[in-house]
């Protein structure tokens, strides 16, 4: 696989001040939190802590709706063998020192948003893994919070990603009515989130020059979910579009695709890495992907793509740039904690 400079991912952002926050002004609210949740990673890119992970990951109905009676013994007695030590190895690519990416920059992301919600209680959780989201909310809970505010680090809602928080948060309501939790569904086409990615692409053009195409790559869900009234595809598109023309690109100047896919079941279409193939194939030599579906930077974006899709594009005579996720960027922060002080109000 082609080496990745982690350096540069970590830094793109390091040149944006932190202005003035802009935070609509609050009263002193200690009694208020503000819980930001991302999907989850393994403790350690081994094989026993990715296949805890995975175990927990792939029960979850909403993430695949088998019967169980069916399901389980094949993720148990086929999927987790096989898989776990693959993706191990896939983390170990991607590791950065202080730990897994993804939870290295929902961390940052924390509390880059609690430095400019100081009235508020600003922590993050994890769907899968730790820290637990009902730890969490338990752990504020007994502090002494009787507001929350859960925001999923998903800017586009899908069955399979924030509905599954939102299972899990009911439920917890539901034994702790004394608390009030409100969840901030979406955010796909909220005017300072797009901004924000937006102006992260701008600088990456501005410090590296501009690729001939732009692909906005999104995580796939099954065609079937779609089919069914999941309204994720729908989002995915709202926000390449608002994104495209935040940064004034014209039709031609951009395409999107969904990467990710599992199992042999169709899925979103089109297809993340052909589609990339297919333009190296009509004569376009440079190409810049960014992943819009995903707060911070993870496996997915990584290895799949920074790492997986660079290789393979390379191979086919064409040059991948990979623009990195907002991560704990301040105007992501900013954006963000927006977004919760307006679900207070």
């Amino acid at each position: 696989m082609l080496a990745l400079s982690m350096t540069s991912i970590r830094t793109l952002h390091a040149d944006v001040t932190m202005e003035s926050a802009t935070i609509p002004p609050m009263l002193d609210a200690p009694d208020t939190a503000v819980l930001a949740v991302n999907l989850g990673t393994p403790e350690t890119p081994t094989a026993p802590a990715v296949r805890r992970y995975l175990a927990e990951f792939l029960s979850d109905r909403r993430v695949v709706s088998l019967p169980a009676l069916l399901w389980q013994p094949l993720l148990r007695g086929l999927i987790l063998p096989l898989r776990s030590s693959r993706s191990a190895a896939k983390y170990a690519q991607v590791w950065l020192p202080e730990g897994s990416p993804l939870m290295v920059h929902t961390r940052q992301l924390a509390q880059a948003m609690q430095a400019l919600l100081p009235t508020l209680r600003v922590r993050h959780a994890m769907r899968y893994g730790e820290p637990a989201l009902t730890t969490e909310l338990d752990r504020l809970a007994t502090e002494g919070v009787r507001r929350i505010v859960v925001l999923p680090l998903y800017p586009q809602y899908s069955t399979t990603t924030t509905a599954s928080v939102e299972d899990r948060v009911d439920a917890w309501q539901r034994r702790n009515p004394q608390v009030t939790v409100s969840l901030v569904q979406d955010y796909s086409i909220d005017p300072d989130w797009v901004a924000a990615v937006a102006g992260s692409i701008q600088r990456y053009w501005q410090q590296q020059g501009r690729g001939q195409k732009l692909m906005f790559s999104f995580h796939g869900i099954p065609q079937r979910l779609a089919d069914a009234g999941d309204p994720y595809p729908q989002r995915c598109e709202a926000s390449a579009r608002a994104i495209a023309a935040a940064l004034g690109l014209g039709a031609d100047d951009w395409q999107m695709g969904y990467q990710s896919r599992f199992g042999r079941e169709r899925w979103l279409q089109p297809y993340a890495e052909p589609s990339l193939w297919e333009l190296a194939e009509t004569g376009v030599k440079q190409i810049d992907v960014v992943c819009p579906g995903f707060a911070t930077d993870c496996l997915e974006t990584l290895e799949e793509v920074a790492m997986g899709f660079t290789e393979t594009l390379a191979e086919r005579g064409a040059q991948m740039r990979y623009i990195p996720c907002l991560n704990a960027a301040p105007e992501h922060a900013r954006a963000l904690a927006r977004l919760a002080v307006a679900s207070l109000a």
